[in-house]
């Protein structure tokens, strides 16, 4: 089994944010987490009072890793999932993203 070399969270969410910054879409973390381990989150806020929240999940069965939709609809709601993961995991990640067309990018290659 050949296991690919993991980004710290700190390294990927720098490397997202260059990206999302590049292509002229507003982005802020709204939640810092654990540099090293730390999971993420990113909050999809298109601008109407509607949300998604995606997080990685992995595919036990490739191990491919993509992004998923843990939560969507209307962005009170959205940040309660939010709150809600919190709580769970004190040290994660929260990065928003504000596009009116739903661009978030992470469906491009390298982000999974």
């Amino acid at each position: 089994m050949v296991t690919e070399p993991r980004l710290t969270a700190d390294f990927w969410v720098r490397a997202y944010l260059a990206r999302l910054r590049l292509a002229d879409i507003p982005v802020f973390v709204t939640s810092k987490g654990d540099e090293t381990a730390g999971a993420v989150l990113v909050k999809l806020n298109t601008l109407d009072g509607q949300a998604k929240l995606f997080h990685r999940s992995y595919d036990l069965m490739s191990g491919a890793r993509e992004w998923a939709v843990l939560a969507e609809g209307p962005e009170a709601d959205v940040d309660q999932s939010v709150t809600k993961q919190r709580g769970f995991d004190p040290d994660i990640w929260v990065i928003e993203v504000e596009d009116r067309n739903g661009r978030h990018l992470l469906d491009e290659d390298g982000l999974a």
